[in-house]
């Protein structure tokens, strides 16, 4: 199919519209565009180059090969030049590191992504496949006979109309279509705060080259930190209510991670005066209940975020997006169960996430009087 390129006529209807272009919003498109589907990918992200801004989630397990295999993208992700990452390094439960090595993973390494660049590959190949792409922001969404209208807002401040049969909500823990259709329900407090820092350290020189992640548990809840393309992540995860003022500033963060013992060590070799401000981001785990209805299906963090201990909000990204887009084309072709099978799908996911979220917390028992470990080891509050 020759990909549509050019100005979209807005005023037309189209078969879906997925607003949002993460990764689940461009692989619903993607696969919807490969069934032969009039769809439009409305996406609020600047023209040409992908945004310059650190966007946090970045890590792309090893489980993920054969699904983008299975979408057609192995062979071009693989040439692009995100980071391999061979395992991960834990102080979690123990105040030693323990490794656990991707090296006998049957799907091989995982990886640190350069989140602009993935992002925007998964939008050109959706664009590719025949999708059609806007860049404007979705502000409003109505059904009225059937039919979705989206309101949108175009960089030049112009308000549009964009009619639909089905529209994806994949716009991420906001779910601007799925939160006036369905209950959210919110897992926990989490929040994280996180900083990126230079790709070279203090000396000048090019920075670490250990690319394994690093998390550590402390207590009033646990660090992280990675190699990414453009640097070193740090995050530190906490709830809400117990993240100090100070955390907030370039110093109190420093201070906070020079607290640490692993974290502190693995940062070494960077300059101090070169870590800005952190950014803070909500990182609790979240349900869209339901998860579709007639007209609408939400996907990715709209329908289902984790926490990032999981390192699986990309992967489960992808597989959402794109079960998403087969969920619409089956609606569309007339299939009546399509709804209750994704439904079902989520399910699975979900009851596997608690799973391991439950078991993974249970393993930190070193602060059980501090309020972060006794909400999340049921104890009373």
């Amino acid at each position: 199919m020759t990909a549509r390129t050019g100005p979209v006529p807005l005023t037309g209807r189209f078969e879906a519209v997925v607003a949002g272009g993460g990764p689940a919003g461009a692989v619903a498109a993607l696969v919807l565009a490969r069934a032969g589907r009039d769809v439009l990918l409305v996406d609020g992200g600047p023209p040409g180059a992908p945004s310059a801004a650190f966007t946090i989630g970045e890590t792309l397990p090893p489980a993920a090969r054969p699904l983008l295999h299975d979408l057609g993208l192995s062979a071009a992700f693989a040439s692009d030049a995100h980071l391999s990452c061979p395992g991960t390094d834990a102080s979690w439960g123990s105040a030693q590191l323990h490794g656990h090595s991707h090296l006998f993973d049957p799907h091989g390494h995982g990886w640190h992504l350069d989140r602009a660049r993935f992002d925007a590959f998964l939008r050109e190949a959706a664009v590719a496949a025949g999708a059609r792409i806007r860049r404007a922001v979705v502000i409003g969404h109505r059904s009225a006979a059937g039919e979705q209208h989206l309101l949108v807002r175009e960089r030049d401040g112009t308000v549009r109309e964009v009619c639909s049969d089905w529209v994806v909500d994949a716009t991420g823990r906001r779910a601007l279509i799925g939160r006036r259709l369905a209950v959210r329900r919110r897992q926990d407090r989490l929040v994280a705060a996180f900083t990126l820092l230079g790709a070279r350290g203090a000396d000048g020189h090019p920075g670490d080259l250990e690319l394994r992640t690093l998390v550590e548990a402390v207590p009033d809840g646990w660090w992280y930190t990675a190699r990414v393309p453009a640097g070193r992540v740090v995050a530190h995860l906490t709830d809400a209510d117990l993240a100090p003022a100070r955390l907030r500033t370039a110093d109190g963060f420093r201070y906070a991670a020079a607290r640490t013992r692993h974290v502190r060590d693995r940062l070494s070799g960077y300059d101090p005066g070169d870590s800005p401000a952190p950014h803070w981001t909500a990182a609790h785990g979240l349900r869209l209940s339901p998860p579709a209805g007639p007209g609408w299906v939400a996907a990715g963090d709209a329908v289902i975020a984790f926490d990032p201990l999981s390192s699986q909000g990309i992967l489960t990204a992808l597989h959402t997006g794109g079960r998403a887009g087969r969920t619409v084309d089956r609606c569309l072709a007339g299939d009546t169960g399509a709804l209750a099978s994704y439904a079902s799908f989520l399910d699975g996911i979900a009851d596997a996430y608690h799973h391991h979220h439950a078991r993974s917390y249970a393993e930190e028992r070193r602060w059980p009087a501090h309020p972060f470990w006794r909400r999340r080891n049921g104890r009373p509050h």
